[in-house]
Parts: C-alpha cells; sequence; structure tokens
C-alpha cells in the first residue's frame, strides 16, 4: 500500500490522507476511518486516480458532502474520492431567454443558486436549504414539492479510469430521488438550463427560498447531526407521518434518537454511533410495515462496514464499493417512472 500511496499523491495534486476519519466528513457524524481519503486537485487528477486504483485492484467510495450517507463504525477498508468545491472551473453559457450553467460536482448546492441569481435565473428556489454538493444534488436527483434536478439538468460529466465525457440526461434515468449514473464513474460536473427572469420574478425567487428555509428551521432538527430525510415518501403519504402514527417519535437507541421535531430524521445526541442510527432505521421501517403494510425505502446511503452487520432487510440498500473490472448492481430505489414526486416533506 506504501507505493500506491505514493502514486495516489503524486496523481491527485491534492490532499492523500491514511486512515482518514469519515465521521466529521458526514452530516450525522457516525462511522469510522477510510483507509485512505484522495481528493484531487481537477477531473484530469481525477481520471489518473481512477486507473490507479484499478491497477491495485482497490475498491473505493465517492463520497460528496456526506449529507446522506451513513458510514459503519468500522470504517472503509478501501479508498473513499472526495472533491473539493473548487474542483472544476465554472461556465456560463447564454440562451437568451435562458442561461446554461456548469457547476463542479464538489460545489455547494447553494452555489448552484447564487450563480443562477447573479445570472437572473429563476425556478430555482426549491434548492434552498437543501445541504449537501451539486454532485449529490444530481445523484439523488434531489429536490422538494416545488421541484428537482431533473428539472434543469442538461447532462452530467463522468470519469472513469478511461477519460471523462458527458452523459445526456435522458440517459441518467432520472426519477424521484434516483439517478443512474454509468457503473465505475464519478460525477464530475453537471450541466443545468436554468430560465431567466425579470426583477420581479427574482425579487419572488428570493422571498420564496427564505420562506422554505424558515419551514426547514421550524420543522427539522437543523440544530443537531444528522443525515436529513432517513426514508423516501412514500407514494401519496409522507414517511415521517407514518413514523410518527407508529409511535416512534422521540425513540432513542445509544446516542441516536428519531426526532421529536420530524420523525422522518434521526437525530445525534452527541454520542451516537452508526449501529445506534442502523437500529432506529431498520425499527421504523419494520414498524411501518408491520402496522400499515408500507415499506419505506431508504433515502440515506448505508456506505461501509458495519458492525454488527446490517439487518437482512437493509442489506439490500447497502451501498458496495466500486471493484475496479466488475460491474456494480445498482442499488434498489423506488418510483423510477416520475423524475419528480410532488409531495409534502
Amino acid at each position: 500500500m506504501t507505493g500506491l500511496i505514493a502514486e495516489l499523491r503524486r496523481a491527485a495534486r491534492g490532499e492523500v490522507i491514511e486512515h482518514a476519519p469519515l465521521a466529521s466528513r458526514t452530516s450525522v457524524r457516525v462511522g469510522g476511518p477510510a483507509k485512505v481519503l484522495v481528493k484531487p486537485n481537477d477531473p484530469r487528477a481525477l481520471v489518473e486516480i481512477l486507473g490507479l486504483l484499478r491497477g491495485a485492484a482497490v475498491p473505493w467510495f465517492s463520497l460528496g458532502g456526506g449529507a446522506n450517507t451513513i458510514v459503519g463504525d468500522l470504517g472503509v477498508n478501501g479508498a473513499v474520492i472526495r472533491l473539493g468545491q473548487d474542483f472544476a472551473a465554472e461556465e456560463v453559457e447564454e440562451g437568451g431567454d435562458h442561461v446554461v450553467l456548469t457547476l463542479g460536482a464538489g460545489a455547494p448546492i447553494a452555489r448552484f443558486l447564487s450563480l443562477a441569481k447573479e445570472q437572473r435565473g429563476v425556478g430555482v428556489a426549491w434548492v434552498a436549504g437543501i445541504p449537501g454538493t451539486v454532485g449529490g444534488l444530481v445523484a439523488m436527483n434531489a429536490g422538494t414539492p416545488a421541484g428537482c434536478m431533473a428539472d434543469h439538468l442538461l447532462a452530467a460529466e463522468v470519469a472513469s479510469p478511461d477519460g471523462l465525457r458527458w452523459v445526456d440526461a435522458a440517459d441518467l434515468h432520472l426519477a424521484y430521488r434516483h439517478c443512474e449514473l454509468p457503473p465505475g464513474s464519478v460525477l464530475t460536473r453537471a450541466r443545468c438550463r436554468v430560465r431567466r427572469g425579470s426583477e420581479g420574478d427574482l425579487i419572488e425567487q428570493q422571498r420564496v427560498a427564505k420562506a422554505d428555509v424558515d419551514r426547514r428551521r421550524a420543522t427539522q432538527p437543523l440544530n443537531l447531526p444528522n443525515s436529513g430525510s432517513v426514508f423516501v415518501n412514500p407514494r401519496g403519504d409522507f414517511a415521517g407521518r407514518l413514523i410518527e402514527q407508529a409511535g416512534l417519535k422521540g425513540t432513542t437507541r445509544g446516542g441516536a434518537q428519531i426526532s421529536n421535531r420530524h420523525a422522518n430524521f434521526i437525530v445525534n445526541l452527541g454520542t451516537a454511533k452508526a449501529a445506534d442510527v442502523v437500529e432506529l432505521l431498520a425499527l421504523a421501517r419494520r414498524t411501518v410495515l408491520d402496522r400499515t403494510g408500507i415499506e419505506l425505502k431508504p433515502e440515506v446511503r448505508l456506505v461501509g462496514d458495519f458492525d454488527p452487520p446490517l439487518p437482512p432487510e437493509l442489506q439490500a440498500h447497502h451501498l458496495q464499493p466500486v471493484l475496479p473490472g466488475l460491474d456494480v448492481a445498482a442499488v434498489e430505489m423506488p418510483d423510477r417512472t416520475k423524475s419528480c414526486l410532488r409531495v409534502q416533506p
């Protein structure tokens, strides 16, 4: 591994950290370390890194802002790739009544909103308050009742050991909280179309964005570490309502709790382990299924090695590392027939 680390440092032209803590790099603040964390300087460096990992047969994960990721307490026995905010340059293309924005996958989601505002872009107020990175916004087709990434995405650039290429949005099969990136690739940039508006439209967008942020602060446990919504809302209903009706709001396991403020959030009270979060995740899913017959689908990514092992019902949602040279099976995701499901969070 020593020789590989030296090669990764040369190729990355950025940070390469052995035994890197991951809890501090996820929003829920749980999980063990990665054997190595690599932060490439730019897309070309990433291509070279992926080639090195393939040549050494080292499995890897790509970690965005960590807003919807639960890392197992035993950590990641492989490499974790993380893109910085300045990983790729921004581009702006004029289109008359619209503008095309290209942002790096490591850029914070808030930058999508602010860049659109700089270009008089409207229709993107829905991103206000969503945590994470542009890469995560695409990879999860994240959104709210007012909109989602599928409304704007034209294409995504991805890196593999063979180079960089653009993939049309239509080929990503965007659905509700679902995106199919090419196996073994890392998202590097997103190209988005945003409608231009009048001064009045911009003022209204700012008002709507502020109202949405205020609503989140009032209804979600943003004062405690959490991974965002842990379950996808089932069609015609709300995961939080089902969990609350099952009597689980406020339930604790170890240092984790099903939030008293919003039952579709699991919060870290300060001493939580990944095992505590997983136990609550499994409890909520099992209890709702037993009481209602509705099977809640996890919205969070379960990454790395867990102790104890994940229960059988969550194994299908365990994101496996990319094993160089092997095809990667897609994690089961819900409702591929709709790009945005218009329900309240």
